[in-house]
């Protein structure tokens, strides 16, 4: 019984390891319809993750927004994936009001032997509500960008 629980215990404490491992916190430099930095998160959801940024865009005018991304991910080779998936942008552009967008996004990224990861993403949006007056924000918007997160 006392093997059982140890054997139980060790592959509990790996979950939990592996798990760890899928978290992520760093920065997404970005450039296209607008240019900026976000400060990215990413929650691993077993071998799929979710993707929360909140930057600021900056065109003519300020764009902050808050952005979510589900990704399905696909192995390359050891270190080395791509992914792609849908998601949602919420924003604010100031003094014109609130922009609401949904899209996708497709990159690859690469997981360093230590905890650091670097990814190349590019990021179409269609901006179906458009905040009145607000230069930063198109019908169709995009954005490419390199990010660096720190693996936890």
């Amino acid at each position: 019984m006392k093997k059982l629980f140890l054997v139980l215990a060790a592959v509990v404490a790996m979950g939990f390891a592996a798990n760890a491992q899928s978290n992520a916190i760093g920065l997404r430099f970005g450039g296209g319809s607008g240019y900026g930095a976000e400060l990215s998160y990413q929650q691993g959801l077993g071998s799929n993750r979710l993707e929360v940024d909140l930057g600021l865009s900056k065109n003519t005018d300020s764009y902050f927004h808050l952005t979510g991304m589900y990704h399905w991910c696909f192995p390359i080779t050891n270190g080395l994936n791509w992914y792609i998936g849908p998601g949602a942008q919420l924003g604010y552009c100031s003094n014109h009001g609130l922009g609401l967008a949904l899209g996708g996004q497709i990159g690859i990224e690469y997981k360093f032997d230590f905890p650091l990861q670097i990814s190349a993403d590019f990021r179409p949006l269609w901006n179906f509500l458009i905040p009145e007056h607000c230069g930063a924000l198109s019908t169709i918007g995009y954005d490419g960008a390199i990010s660096l997160r720190y693996c936890f």
